[in-house]
């Protein structure tokens, strides 16, 4: 049973509009979202639709489909703020700064899993309780470090958009090598020529095992971030 027109849309996010009631339909919306991320991560985010989910979860429950999820961008919503509950990670030994690094390295770690959400994370809003749990966590250790006011608003930024640029990045990357065809270090090699890259060097920078890759990379700048950020000498 399809939801309203104006209902699919207002406000814009999921997030932003009450939950469907109580239906005899057979899947919940955890099981469809479960669904849906199984087939990101199998296909990548340019495959997924409607119609696919449907024709996954069989006839008998198109209907709880459409019931459950109104649109795409619900339903990819709700996706993204599923696979970041995996980022709330226990961070509370050490200094601020040794905390701070726990939450980024396993944010950015869900996101290198999952690339289609660091895909998402430019064009839908972070508004899913996962996403704003998470930023409250590196909120509540910055402050507790010294940041206030519109200095911690900075910090916060500063760390979360670091995590969420480095991953959206990385999944750029890997999302031109999936449009391809060709496996990464083919790639590599075919690219590299045209970009006046060596196919060696151009391959390290995107292999997660190397220590010119993604991961290294991520590390170091990490570091930089937070030997940088200091609540007492902001101004």
């Amino acid at each position: 049973m399809a939801r309203e027109a104006d209902e699919k849309t207002v406000l814009g996010s999921v997030w932003l509009r009450t939950e469907p009631g109580e239906t005899r339909a057979p899947l919940s919306r955890d099981d469809i979202v479960e669904v849906a991320i199984k087939l990101l991560d199998r296909d990548g985010l340019e495959k997924l639709s409607m119609r696919r989910m449907a024709a996954e979860l069989g006839t008998a429950a198109t209907s709880a489909l459409y019931w459950r999820v109104a649109n795409k961008n619900d339903l990819l919503e709700l996706a993204v703020d599923t696979v970041l509950a995996e980022a709330l990670v226990q961070a509370d030994e050490g200094d601020w700064r040794d905390q701070l690094t726990v939450l980024a390295r396993a944010a950015y770690a869900v996101l290198a899993e999952h690339p289609w959400a660091a895909q998402l994370m430019a064009s839908h809003a972070g508004l899913g309780p996962h996403y704003q749990a998470y930023a409250e966590r590196i909120q509540t250790i910055l402050n507790a470090a010294g940041f206030k006011g519109v200095h911690l608003d900075a910090a916060v930024s500063a760390v979360f958009h670091y995590v969420v640029g480095a991953a959206v990045t990385d999944a750029a990357w890997m999302a031109t090598v999936r449009r391809s065809g060709l496996a990464e270090r083919e790639w590599a090699s075919a690219a590299g020529d045209q970009l006046g890259i060596g196919a060696a060097t151009l391959s390290a920078y995107l292999s997660r095992d190397d220590l010119a890759g993604p991961e290294a990379r991520f590390q170091t700048g990490l570091r930089a971030i937070l030997i940088g950020l200091r609540p007492r000498q902001l101004s």
